[in-house]
């Protein structure tokens, strides 16, 4: 008699979706890796031949996350310790994200070394919309107050 996991595994293997279920352990790791500020306003909704589509709270958001893109995917991968994500197409949405319970602490991974992006000295310079390069600004230091404390 077959264990039920050597079953599984089987199943698994035979139908080819044992990548496919590992893929998606980016959820688990999403909010602590792009930090709570980005998450509120940003969700993996799937995943699909290495391609990560993540709904976000409006097309500024969009724009921003563009921006931050293959530092996301880097950081993804790196957590999840294989290429698990090769590109992030986003996509305007109702985003849901729960907070988590204060009695709860939230997951605790690893954290970054530092802030999910370090704003360059002159990195906004090239951005020629005001109002881009003002949201901009503000998630730069929403993102560093969240990694300081």
């Amino acid at each position: 008699m077959e264990k039920l996991k050597e079953i599984l595994d089987q199943s698994l293997k035979r139908l080819d979706l044992c990548d496919r279920i590992t893929d998606y352990g980016v959820w688990p790791i999403w909010n602590s890796t792009v930090g709570a500020t980005v998450a509120r306003n940003a969700q993996p909704e799937k995943i699909r031949n290495g391609t990560l589509f993540v709904k976000v709270t409006s097309p500024t958001w969009m724009q921003q996350l563009q921006y931050m893109k293959e530092m996301i995917v880097e950081k993804l991968n790196e957590r999840m310790g294989r290429e698990t994500v090769k590109n992030i197409f986003f996509v305007v949405g109702t985003v849901r994200f729960e907070e988590p319970a204060p009695e709860e602490p939230a997951e605790q991974a690893d954290p970054p070394p530092g802030p999910l992006v370090e704003l360059p000295e002159k990195g906004l310079d090239a951005v020629h919309d005001p109002a881009v390069r003002e949201a901009l600004q503000r998630l730069y230091e929403a993102l560093s107050r969240g990694r300081r404390g």
